[in-house]
């Protein structure tokens, strides 16, 4: 795993062993981030469910202003923590390592939204998309969100149950599969 371009270009990245974190393909990674590309410079970007952090950190690399990261699993923080480290990324960024609800309660008390939302989930976590994709759509989490944000949610291809075409003012905009994963891309009907 490597980050794909963007000041970072080439460097590894580390993950866990076993099969617990289930990082972003290399060549899924590289087809998000030329769709996102128009939109990198100078965002905000939030990396929910962030595992190693390589979305997140391919976003620092291409010229996020901020980047946030979610993580609570140990194995996971730790290799994100390596990652950052050996990139020497000191700053730009913050990690919130108790997880997602306490990353969303920290973002609703900052003067500027976010401009672009990724989560990533267990792919068997029915609840964790249903409710964080919900809760970015409520008029509470629209708040999080800048008026032409977007929120992308990577999930299985084939999974036992579908994401919504629909998260309150989150209407899915776009799906875009490879192999056994798909992107599901989230905004605001004006906003797309």
């Amino acid at each position: 795993m490597r980050v794909i371009a963007g000041l970072y270009r080439s460097r590894i990245l580390v993950s866990p062993s076993g099969t617990a974190t289930r990082p972003t393909s290399d060549r899924l990674r590289e087809t998000l981030f030329n769709i996102l590309a128009p939109r990198l410079p100078d965002c905000i970007f939030v990396d929910l469910y962030a595992g190693t952090g390589a979305v997140g950190i391919e976003a620092i690399s291409r010229g996020a202003t901020r980047t946030f990261f979610a993580e609570n699993a140990t194995p996971a923080l730790k290799s994100l923590r390596a990652n950052l480290a050996a990139l020497k990324i000191v700053s730009g960024y913050t990690l919130e390592d108790r997880g997602v609800t306490q990353l969303l309660q920290k973002l609703s008390g900052l003067t500027q939204p976010a401009n672009i939302v990724f989560l990533d989930p267990p792919y068997e976590d029915e609840d964790a998309y249903s409710q964080t994709l919900g809760l970015l759509g409520s008029p509470t989490g629209r708040k999080l969100l800048a008026p032409a944000a977007i929120v992308i949610a990577e999930h299985a291809t084939r999974a036992r149950f579908k994401l919504a075409p629909r998260y309150g003012s989150l209407t899915q905009s776009r799906v875009y599969k490879h192999g056994d994963a798909s992107l599901s891309f989230y905004a605001e009907p004006s906003a797309t």
